[in-house]
């Protein structure tokens, strides 16, 4: 049933995915943010109408009358749910956060402060599925950080109501607003501030590929998380297996998105077979089967030589998420480099990563986990060098960074460090 891809006696490399964009798409969005960036409001108004046959007449932000509906909706086992998933997700961005730090030496008092960002834009996306989840994983770290303002934007239901799942999270989570909207436009009223959207300073969480267009293209002018592609999977497996485990595992990656792309990895080609048999028995009970049937066209079997051949098709891969069915994984952990969150052993399935046990979810996808992070409360702060030299400092040092400075041509570097030296010989006593 899946692709079998034999890395045995030819070798070869796994290729990471990559961030493409539709010409068409980029255009697109283009003209969506330059009318976002002229329009403002009314803009959001007009295509929640057209892409979500929502109309805004109540305004496109949520009111104090929603966030009391949504409470009062909200089912208590998922209130519930949420509260132990923003408690998991505080403690886990507590220990993410640097620390300011200062430093005297040679005459030089020298450290960095941290400073939490004044606001960020927080996208959910809609569409396939409510994710309350996203909610807390993007907007817990912010405030986790300290930002003042956590503005919250997500695609409105055709009645013009967000889910009262999502609209609970958002408050719980610490949301200051929530903008019904969804799309580039979404990301434009974020970035450039209309109305009734305040700017921010960064903007992070998933979206389709019109959100992740226009993220790439309103980066510079305020920071983002990274471009998303389609959910990754790299399930390492050799040894005591349970192929129907492995099998869910498959079924719980394909259910993200129909180009959700997992690669089952394994040094013994008739586990492969096993876990093909027990997944095209467990299809029988999967939901969102279109979905799940379209991600499995791209899911591999890749049989190996070894498990060293195994890690380089899990670096090669640099998937978002890494699961080690395996009997010893923390032998194995030390040869992954490239991987967004990796998980270890039978126990350790992915899905308690989705809903915030010791992970969160916003983590990098289409190779980039080889130069980035998933999203982390340090994502939310800046830390800048605080320097302070004394009089002697400023005599030591001169006679170097002046040298250098004269040598780059940059004479006047040079002076406003000689003016210094030259004071403080004058001051000395």
């Amino acid at each position: 049933m899946l692709e079998l891809l034999d890395l045995r006696e030819r070798g070869g490399r796994l290729e990471p995915s990559r961030f493409e964009t539709d010409p068409a798409v980029t255009e697109a969005v283009r003209e969506i943010l330059r009318r976002v960036f002229v329009e403002g409001d009314d803009v959001l108004v007009e295509l929640a109408k057209t892409f979500d046959g929502a109309d805004l007449v109540d305004g496109v932000t949520v009111t104090h009358e929603e966030f009391t509906w949504a409470e009062r909706e909200t089912p208590d086992d998922l209130k519930q749910a949420l509260q132990d998933l923003c408690g998991r997700l505080g403690e886990l961005c507590r220990r993410q956060l640097p620390t300011e730090w200062w430093e005297e030496r040679d005459g030089v008092r020298f450290g960095e402060i941290v400073r939490p960002l004044e606001a960020v834009g927080c996208y959910v996306p809609g569409g396939r599925a409510v994710y309350p989840s996203s909610v807390c994983m993007t907007v817990v770290p912010a405030r986790v950080a300290g930002v003042d303002e956590v503005v919250l934007s997500t695609p409105p239901q055709p009645d013009g109501s967000i889910p009262s799942p999502v609209l609970y999270a958002a408050k719980l989570a610490g949301a200051t607003s929530v903008v019904k909207s969804g799309g580039a436009q979404a990301i434009g009223a974020m970035a450039y501030g209309t109305e009734s959207v305040p700017s921010v300073d960064r903007i992070v969480g998933p979206g389709n590929a019109y959100v992740t267009e226009a993220k790439r293209q309103v980066s510079g002018g305020v920071g983002i998380d990274g471009l998303a592609g389609p959910s990754e999977l790299a399930i390492v497996a050799a040894g005591d297996v349970d192929p129907r485990l492995a099998a869910l595992d498959l079924i719980a990656q394909a259910e993200h998105d129909p180009q959700a792309r997992t690669f089952f990895i394994t040094t013994d080609a008739s586990l492969a077979e096993k876990v093909d048999a027990a997944l095209a028995h467990e299809l029988e009970h999967a939901a969102r089967r279109e979905i799940v049937d379209q991600a499995l066209q791209v899911t591999k079997l890749v049989v190996v030589r070894d498990l060293r051949q195994a890690a380089e098709a899990v670096n090669d891969a640099a998937a978002e998420h890494v699961l080690l069915l395996l009997d010893d994984p923390d032998a194995f952990l030390p040869t992954i480099r490239n991987a967004g969150a990796v998980f270890l052993g039978r126990w350790s399935a992915v899905p308690y990563g989705d809903y915030g046990v010791a992970s969160n979810h916003v983590l990098p996808t289409a190779g980039t986990a080889r130069f980035s992070s998933g999203l982390r409360a340090a994502d939310y702060v800046t830390v800048s060098s605080v320097v302070e030299m004394s009089p002697d400092a400023a005599r030591r040092f001169t006679p170097g960074t002046s040298t250098i400075a004269r040598a780059e041509g940059l004479l006047g570097h040079a002076r406003a460090m000689d003016a210094r030296a030259d004071d403080a010989g004058e001051a000395r006593p």
